[in-house]
């Protein structure tokens, strides 16, 4: 069998947090262009009622701070309520869960309330401002469909209503397990991480010479990024998978971590 390649990442890939490429195809114009009419048409009729409501109950006030009420309930309805529904619901909206949508990272990973942010603010100038003409243009010529505040975000929107068969995750091997927990794992580089997931994904298809080749130069790139090294001895395929493991399992705890806060400052509320 022929020695695989590092692998790298085309415009087209898409690539989960563990590195993992995924076959999610990225929205079309015409399902964007619905989604964000749904969209649109809620945040809309958001806007009119928090209009009618703060003008009603600011009638005996004076005219600055009616005007001072409206601004307030433009910037609720057109940034503020887009970006926290992004962010709460990990990419979605309502328009988007209609059409089975979702807002990602390029890396695709979950988006954070940067991002949604980021989108909603530019979406005001792009899509209210200029009722939509930079946004599809700005899609129409992406190869993935982005419009500016995709660009100005990093971020990305795909169709995830569809089948995915994910290769099985390299477990923890139980003789690195205690050196992987105090180890400094930095993220590693896209192209490099995809290329040990293949690797780790292909162990018993690649024949021994090319397996240790492979292995050594894989796990020479990797070292780079990890400290300290692994005992002296480790084979290549069980620091590679060590490696894999911790940051899988780290970045679990750390989405754990953020779900629990989310909650605890949602029953505060």
């Amino acid at each position: 069998m022929a020695t695989p390649e590092l692998a790298t990442l085309t415009t087209d890939d898409l690539v989960t947090g563990e590195a993992v490429a995924l076959d999610l195809p990225p929205a079309g114009l015409g399902v964007r262009i619905a989604s964000g009419l749904v969209d649109v048409l809620a945040t809309s009729l958001l806007l009119v009622a928090l209009v009618l409501g703060l003008v009603i109950a600011a009638l005996q006030a004076d005219d600055a701070l009616i005007h001072v009420a409206v601004l307030g309930a433009i910037i609720v309805a057109l940034v503020g309520f887009p970006a926290a529904l992004e962010t709460l619901t990990r990419g979605r909206t309502l328009g988007k869960l209609a059409f089975g949508l979702r807002t990602v990272r390029d890396d695709a990973g979950p988006i954070s309330f940067q991002h949604a942010f980021v989108r909603a603010l530019v979406g005001v100038v792009e899509i209210y401002a200029f009722a939509g003409s930079p946004a599809f243009f700005a899609a129409l010529l992406s190869a993935r469909g982005k419009r500016l505040g995709d660009f100005a975000a990093g971020t990305y929107v795909v169709r995830e209503r569809v089948a995915l068969q994910l290769p099985r995750p390299a477990p923890m091997p139980p003789q690195l397990a205690s050196w992987a927990a105090r180890a400094d794992l930095a993220t590693l580089p896209t192209g490099l991480a995809l290329a040990v997931r293949q690797y780790l994904g292909r162990l018993s298809q690649i024949d021994p010479a090319s397996r240790a080749a492979v292995g050594a130069r894989l796990a020479a790139a990797v070292s780079e990024h990890v400290a300290p090294d692994p005992p002296p001895g480790t084979p290549p395929e069980v620091f590679l998978a060590a490696v894999v493991a911790a940051r899988r399992e780290r970045d679990a705890a750390r989405l754990a971590r953020e779900s629990e806060l989310r909650r605890r400052l949602t029953l505060r509320h």
